[in-house]
């Protein structure tokens, strides 16, 4: 069959900062079993939730999303105008459109690092700079060097506060100064685990118009499969960002169990507040092991294993509880990361953990006992 195409003639490419872009693949396949790898919740969503589900009818899926009432719902929640929150598909998506908001190919990122690889991903599509700052063995917070490499191409800065994979915090004031420093670039700060930890940033954009805070839903309240989030800001420039952004991103069906969600604060604080326990539980127990973890503010906790890392999580796998290996990011050789769970669950993890750390002789028989 003959070619559409005269030989030599050129070819359909994408543009080189999309074609130099790091490759993310998260390893979702075949996740069978005590998931406590993806920082999910582990038991699911609320009943209320459940319930609204079951009474969507084909007429409800049938319509284009109104996305505008639950927004209001949803910002009257964290007591919020309607003007200073945005619904997002997740918090990736309010990611995209603050780069696709305030970036030119020119224009320079700050990302702490090791830290969410979707930051670097979506600054870097833009054509914009990105520059990694390092965090130091104990993961803390690199305010110094931040603030040093602030440039007048500074346009974005993105930190995941509690970030992932470490679980650490920068402190309020840390974040503050970075905002007051550059009121020239956009603040992005990620507090998908505020759950966890407690402490926000909202309403602080009345003093530090450059500042946005994004929140999810798929953590604490169960819902990763909705994709569901929340970028709020300042209304001035928060009405930037809404140019951006499709009114259709947030499906029918998020936006009907969403308010059920919010509503429901019995579930969610109960289901935070026992896994901050397991997580001080684990905590407590990689201590008496000797394991060198560090300590986490989020769901999770990341320790290291060393240079059995690949195999500690392919026996863990063999007893049906999956981990993630992040030793692969920056500064986090050899260490693996673990999703807390209620406490049956967190009987099974450490139990599972005691056989693998003996079996591969990271422990010693007396101190699995």
């Amino acid at each position: 069959m003959p070619t559409r195409f005269a030989s030599g003639a050129a070819v359909l490419k994408p543009r080189t900062a999309v074609q130099t872009l790091p490759d993310y693949h998260p390893p979702l396949g075949g996740r069978i079993g005590l998931r406590c790898d993806f920082n999910e919740n582990t038991i699911g969503c609320s009943p209320r939730v459940l319930a609204k589900l079951r009474s969507l009818s084909p007429e409800d899926l049938a319509r284009y999303p109104e996305r505008e009432p639950v927004e209001g719902a949803v910002a009257e929640h964290f007591q919020l105008q309607p003007s200073e929150l945005l619904l997002t598909n997740g918090v990736d998506d309010a990611i995209h459109l603050l780069c696709e908001t305030f970036l030119e190919p020119d224009h320079q990122v700050l990302i702490p690092a090791p830290t969410f690889a979707m930051y670097e991903i979506f600054a870097a599509a833009t054509g914009a700079s990105v520059v990694s700052i390092s965090t130091d063995a104990e993961f803390s917070f690199p305010l110094e060097r931040l603030l040093l490499q602030l440039t007048a191409r500074t346009r974005l800065i993105a930190i995941a506060n509690p970030n992932n994979p470490t679980g650490a915090v920068a402190a309020p004031e840390e974040l503050l100064a970075i905002a007051e420093a550059a009121p020239h670039a956009a603040l992005l700060v990620d507090e998908a685990y505020y759950d966890f930890y407690g402490s926000t940033l909202f309403h602080a954009w009345n003093d530090y118009p450059n500042l946005f805070v994004a929140r999810t839903f798929s953590k604490a309240y169960g819902l990763a499969g909705l994709r569901a989030g929340i970028l709020t800001g300042a209304p001035e420039a928060l009405a930037s960002v809404r140019r951006v952004a499709s009114p259709y991103s947030v499906n029918s069906v998020a936006l009907a169990c969403l308010p059920e969600a919010v509503a429901d604060r019995f579930f969610v604080e109960n289901y935070a507040s026992e896994i901050c326990a397991q997580r001080e539980r684990l905590q407590m127990q990689l201590a008496t092991w000797g394991v060198r973890f560090w300590p986490s503010q989020a769901n999770f906790v990341l320790f290291e294993v060393g240079e059995k890392h690949a195999r500690f999580v392919d026996a863990m796998r063999a007893r049906g509880i999956l981990v993630r290996d992040r030793s692969r990011d920056p500064g986090c050789g050899g260490c693996v990361r673990v999703t807390l769970g209620l406490r049956p669950q967190t009987d099974l993890l450490l139990a599972a953990m005691t056989e693998v750390f003996a079996e591969l002789q990271l422990i010693s028989r007396e101190r699995a006992q």
